[in-house]
């Protein structure tokens, strides 16, 4: 298949917003920070704000070029290919960890008699479906998916006030325990999930055609989105307080749950599950195109014959773990604390020094 598929800045940037609220609202962030999780998020929703920078500054270097481009280019061959392979790899374990989000949402949710591995073979098999025409398909599918989610948020928000289940005095006090425990609870946790995850789009932003507003375009994205995460994360802390939003396995699907106006408008569950499953669909879909592409461009073989083998490889991950708890545990105690900061902040460091120390010794010869 012909990698070549451009697309428009729009179509970028809404699929940007859907990558980033994702599976993010599935979990309550911040937990250690308790009823200072705004904090905490806002805090690593800088960072990433400082990683998105480095990752467009980075595409600016060589516009033509993606991560995998990039890295063979200035790691050289050898190299090159070892740490290609290597962002392959955890592209698709992070899309193993979607799937797996997706199963247990399902199996908690929705269909509780149903064995778990059917619903991830039925999962996998459509998200591969959709995988393997490219990203062009996959980008304006989110493009569709963009104002449902938003419909749903603002639905879901607005009837949560309008009950009267918000409670700012559950805020107060802020910083009652200092700054470290917001700083503890962003770093390297939120960082690495959900922002710092934007390295994934050094893959498609040269598929853009006009590129002159990309940039721009990108960051006020970014920025509109990590507000309305922190929000949406916060809503767990103005409902429940910070011990109950923190113990409790799907926070803002309990929430939601408490809505019911009249007893005419209740079981708006089932609408945040609908949501969250597109969330989680796409940013699966995302990553194990970031695998595909990878092994593709790697080896030079039939992307669409990579799809099917990164998707048996997907699949396969997704039962490291024995349970949902030890699957959340490794998660984040685990893959966020010490694998996922080399691959979203070591490496594309490197790659930048390289770049530039290239770059300079190029003039000088000049």
């Amino acid at each position: 298949m012909e990698m070549k598929q451009s697309i428009r800045v729009t179509d970028l940037v809404c699929f940007l917003a859907v990558f980033e609220v994702g599976s993010t609202t599935l979990f309550f962030l911040g937990a250690e920070a308790k009823r200072d999780a705004w904090i905490a998020m806002g805090i690593a929703a800088l960072i990433g704000l400082l990683l998105l920078a480095m990752y467009l500054l980075i595409y600016r270097s060589n516009p033509g070029l993606d991560l995998y481009g990039l890295c063979r280019k200035y790691f050289g061959k050898i190299i090159g290919s070892a740490v290609n392979l290597s962002f392959a790899g955890y592209f698709a374990y992070e899309a193993s960890r979607n799937l797996r989000d997706l199963g247990e949402l399902t199996l908690l949710t929705l269909l509780d008699r149903t064995p778990l591995m059917f619903i991830m073979l039925t999962a996998i098999i459509v998200v591969a479906n959709t995988v393997r025409y490219g990203p062009k398909v996959v980008i304006w599918m989110c493009a569709g998916f963009l104002p449902i989610i938003i419909l749903s948020y603002f639905t879901i928000y607005t009837l949560l006030v309008s009950s009267g289940l918000i409670q700012f005095e559950l805020m107060l006090p802020i910083l009652e325990e200092g700054f470290r425990p917001a700083w503890t609870a962003a770093v390297p946790e939120i960082v690495s999930f959900p922002f710092g995850q934007t390295l994934l789009f050094l893959l498609f932003f040269p598929l853009v055609k006009k590129k002159e507003k990309l940039s721009r375009s990108v960051i006020i994205t970014y920025v509109i989105t990590a507000i309305c995460l922190i929000m949406i994360n916060q809503i767990n802390i103005l409902v429940l307080g910070p011990t109950q939003a923190a113990n409790s396995t799907l926070p803002l699907l309990q929430v939601v749950q408490l809505i019911d106006i009249a007893e005419a408008f209740e079981r708006f569950d089932v609408l945040f599950v609908i949501v969250l499953v597109l969330g989680l669909g796409t940013k699966m879909a995302a990553f194990f195109m970031g695998a595909a592409m990878g092994l593709h461009k790697i080896t030079g073989l039939s992307y669409k014959m990579w799809t099917v083998v990164v998707a048996v490889v997907i699949f396969a991950l997704a039962f490291i773990s024995p349970n949902y708890p030890h699957h959340i545990w490794l998660g984040i105690k685990v893959v966020v604390t010490y694998v996922t900061p080399i691959f979203q902040i070591a490496l594309p460091l490197i790659l930048v020094l390289v770049i530039w120390i290239r770059s300079m010794w190029t003039k000088q010869r000049q």
